[in-house]
């Protein structure tokens, strides 16, 4: 499989914009607020003789659990949102029970047999999470884009939220009084890292109204489950059948006037470095479409709530989760309908 750092990425996503999402929201009841800290998550126990509410610490560590067995809920944020939702629903088809995306007494005790592990552990940073080199300020234009010479994280910060799933404000709040850019100092974390088994992916699906990315195995499993931005009115995604062509690790970008992104009032071609910043993030993976991939983002928080210039987006560390689980030819289907999915 060919990885090379200098292709250029002639695809039709970039900087992303504010488009709902597909879908009406469901709004649920929630319960009081409930601080979010290391201590309240621990104590959150999948043996509670009471079913857990939709409180933040409870939703917290149930996406904890959904992403170690691979259906991510995007950005870990204790927050009964979108993403969250269809993370529950998804986890929910694949146990055979009733699929409303609400976290209920019976899909807790499923996902606490499905995984003992615990929500949170202890993380020692090292010399490569604080060596950088960090770009402190990334400017949200390609223009600008393409003046720096690679495309690095801001900080260390944001280097360990996105090592675990999470934002760097809750990196900040679980580590209260800890400064997070020094080797050797001891973090509490997600409990992500060792999660995710790398069982191969024989076809993909990309369900453009739920906006969602499904992974089959070979007999037609679901292996793994991603939220996603997919396509705009502007820029739609394609339909159809497509395969992959080639996953390009770490990539150069390169845009060209012709794609008319909206707000980009770019009169020449532009090639931006690579680096988890760049606009298709750490990897794309290449389509026999012509000019659309599948790839990593800079705003992991956006996933699902805005769109893209037609391309699918997931998370970077979604991204290079289903990289290294598929192979050239691999079938990737664009659903304009959500059609039923298999059962795990």
């Amino acid at each position: 499989m060919r990885t090379s750092r200098t292709l250029h990425v002639f695809g039709v996503a970039a900087l992303s914009f504010a488009v709902a999402g597909s879908g009406g929201s469901v709004h649920a009841r929630r319960a009081p607020s409930q601080p979010l800290s290391a201590a309240a998550i621990g104590q959150v126990e999948c043996s509670a003789a009471t079913p857990p509410r939709m409180t933040r610490v409870a939703t917290f560590k149930a996406e904890v659990l959904l992403d170690r067995l691979d259906i991510s809920p995007g950005i870990i944020d204790g927050k009964t949102g979108e993403n969250a939702r269809k993370a529950i629903a998804a986890f929910q088809r694949s146990r055979g029970l009733a699929s409303g995306g609400k976290l209920d007494r019976t899909t807790w005790d499923k996902l606490c047999e499905s995984t003992n592990a615990p929500a949170l552990i202890a993380y020692t940073i090292t010399d490569d999470d604080v060596r950088g080199p960090f770009v402190p300020v990334i400017p949200r234009d390609l223009e600008g884009m393409a003046r720096l010479h690679v495309l690095g994280y801001r900080s260390a910060t944001e280097l360990l939220a996105e090592k675990f799933h999470i934002s760097e404000e809750l990196i900040k709040l679980l580590n209260p009084g800890k400064t997070v850019d020094r080797a050797g100092t001891v973090i509490t974390v997600p409990n992500v890292a060792d999660g995710r088994p790398a069982r191969q992916v024989f076809r993909i699906e990309v369900d453009k109204p739920a906006n969602a990315v499904r992974a089959f195995g070979r007999n037609d499993e679901l292996v793994a489950f991603y939220p996603a931005s997919v396509g705009s009115v502007e820029k739609p995604a394609p339909s159809g059948t497509y395969h992959v062509r080639r996953v390009v690790k770490d990539p150069t970008y390169h845009y060209d006037p012709k794609f008319q992104f909206k707000g980009a009032r770019i009169d020449r071609e532009l090639t931006i470095a690579p680096g988890p910043n760049n606009p298709v993030g750490l990897v794309w993976i290449d389509l026999t479409k012509p000019t659309y991939g599948i790839h990593g983002t800079s705003h992991p928080e956006e996933i699902g709530k805005t769109g893209s210039h037609g391309c699918v987006r997931l998370t970077n560390w979604d991204a290079l989760d289903l990289a290294k689980r598929i192979r050239k030819g691999t079938p990737v289907a664009f659903l304009d309908q959500t059609q039923a999915v298999s059962s795990q």
